[in-house]
């Protein structure tokens, strides 16, 4: 089974639950998880089989949440190959925004421009409309899951 880093930008907690919901599901379904909050990038890149997962909100007008920005900072000046580097990103936002999702879709740029591969599609949770966002997230982390077996 496989070994995943958890990623996570929070600033008012949800995507903390959300997380700590996906390593519970990533557990019970054999894999390996470590959440890494905040997020140091040489940390998260030790491993070079691990799986990447971004769980991230959106604060302000479409930034990265501020635990986070030291993560997408050091991403975007050291650009460093990441050609072997799987991952997936759980992006949380209010769709009545025009920013919506624009922190996962940030981290997900500067993923891809590194070089890392998205597997699957982003998953974008609209707040306004799951009042529990881990509920949104369960469906996606099933699927994802038999994505990286």
């Amino acid at each position: 089974m496989a070994k995943l880093n958890l990623v996570v930008g929070s600033m008012l907690g949800a995507a903390e639950y959300v997380a700590d919901h996906v390593a519970s599901l990533l557990e019970q379904g054999g894999h390996q998880s470590r959440i890494h909050n905040p997020a140091n990038l040489t940390d998260v890149l030790a491993e070079p089989d691990t799986i990447l997962l971004v769980i991230t909100s959106t604060h302000g007008a479409g930034d990265v949440p501020d635990n986070l920005q030291p993560f997408a900072k050091d991403l975007a000046e050291q650009r460093p190959d990441l050609g072997g580097l799987k991952y997936g990103v759980i992006a949380l936002g209010d769709s009545s925004y025009d920013t919506f999702c624009q922190g996962g879709k940030t981290l997900d740029s500067l993923l891809r421009e590194c070089g890392a591969n998205r597997i699957g599609d982003r998953l974008e949770i609209d707040v306004t409309q799951h009042e529990i966002p881990e509920d949104a997230a369960e469906a996606w982390i099933q699927d994802w899951m038999a994505l990286i077996a």
